[in-house]
């Protein structure tokens, strides 16, 4: 597959270096601006070459609505590498090692009723692993899914989401890896004429996990909405991208992320792009990121970046905030008999409910919820183990 040449330095978001070859991409140092914030000692194996012996992850799902298929398939298979083309190294990385990928298929003018759930399983620290997920949204259909990411893993993956003309997908990943797991993804999503996504993004567990998500329009009347929760504990690094590229007249784009911190050396990263090209006309679009720093020793680096080369746009704006508690908001809840425990949880709570409450799955909301509050009285805690649409999730393997 072709490249594009990386000298000199690109200008704009849009110039990147794009290739599926992991050779195209130099190595490392951590003085890349994409990669300063990143501790690159703890992504282990990832941002070496291809190991000879890779670790693996395992899926699981329950049963299927019709309409709906979970598959495997090879590498060449047309669908893999449409939708998304490895700006960075780690990402081409993972491209090249993974030896298939997971198709999650929803048929065209299938409208779901209930979630689909998909977990996917680390088995293991010790190797490096290497995944490709892609999911097709066929057109006119609506769907929710759910993907939870558990376990031990050191985890290089893509995810493709293809969303067709007119079509509708609410998608929901959960980042709840055990204490000592790494992961580096890019998700990219690209949406066809009139074609809708919200993507909730909700991360707690692991060492370090940098996600990276991307969005590209092929057609007007597209809208994503990309919404973050996330709390890092003491020691852990949570990383979070975006890049919204408006490429094509008359679509929507927001971004809003909401971060809580406590512990020595915590650490949040958050970087928004939004790029507005020339031919994007009409372009509505709004980026919004805001931390809470619960304890001292903690960090949250947040950086907003808006890049515009038209002035015939309906609006753009973007802003950061990153603060502790308010002390007015706790006097006025502990001048009601509210003890001062209770109310930093009330507090927390009411700073992500906002975001919380955009996810369709009622016990997933209220297991977030309760993840939180549990954090907050006794530092890093899981999520429970049930499914996260329904009590009764039968687990299938070998999807």
């Amino acid at each position: 597959m072709t490249t594009q040449a990386s000298a000199p330095p690109p200008s704009t978001k849009s110039q990147a270096l794009r290739s599926y070859d992991v050779a195209d991409f130099p190595a490392l140092t951590g003085l890349e601006e994409d990669w300063r914030f990143t501790p690159l000692k703890r992504l282990r194996g990832l941002v070496g070459d291809a190991p000879a012996a890779s670790g693996t992850v395992r899926h699981e799902h329950g049963d299927l609505p019709e309409g709906v298929s979970v598959t495997r398939i090879g590498r060449d298979d047309e669908r893999v590498g449409s939708v998304l083309t490895p700006v960075d190294r780690v990402s081409a990385l993972a491209y090249g090692a993974a030896p298939d990928a997971l198709l999650v298929r929803v048929a065209q003018d299938v409208v779901l009723g209930e979630p689909v759930s998909l977990r996917v399983i680390g088995t293991g620290a010790e190797q490096p692993a290497f995944g490709h997920t892609f999911v097709e949204v066929g057109r006119f259909a609506e769907a929710t899914l759910v993907l939870e990411h558990v376990g031990s893993t050191t985890l290089a993956d893509n995810v493709e989401v293809a969303v067709a003309d007119g079509a509708k997908l609410t998608l929901v990943t959960v980042a709840d890896w055990a204490d000592d797991a790494v992961q580096a993804q890019h998700l990219k999503i690209k949406l066809g004429r009139d074609a809708k996504v919200v993507h909730i993004q909700v991360s707690l567990g692991g060492d370090l996990v940098r996600q990276f998500t991307s969005v590209e329009y092929t057609g007007r009347g597209g809208e994503a909405e990309l919404y973050g929760v996330y709390f890092a504990d003491g020691g852990q690094h949570l990383e979070h991208r975006q890049l919204v590229d408006h490429n094509v007249p008359d679509c929507r784009s927001y971004v809003g992320y909401r971060g809580a911190l406590q512990g020595a050396d915590a650490h949040t990263v958050w970087v928004g792009d939004v790029l507005i090209q020339a031919e994007a006309t009409g372009t509505d679009t709004y980026e919004i990121n805001r931390n809470l720093l619960l304890t001292d020793g903690a960090r949250a680096d947040s950086v907003p970046n808006l890049e515009i080369e038209t002035g015939e746009i309906a609006g753009a704006g973007h802003a950061s905030a990153t603060g502790r508690f308010d002390d007015e908001q706790l006097f006025y809840l502990m001048a009601r008999g509210i003890p001062e425990g209770e109310a930093r949880r009330l507090v927390v709570r009411g700073f992500f409910a906002e975001v919380i409450n955009k996810i369709p799955v009622e016990p997933l909301r209220e297991r977030l919820g309760d993840a939180i509050e549990a954090r907050l009285a006794s530092g890093r805690s899981e999520l429970a183990s049930p499914a996260l649409a329904s009590e009764d999730f039968t687990a299938k393997a070998g999807a």
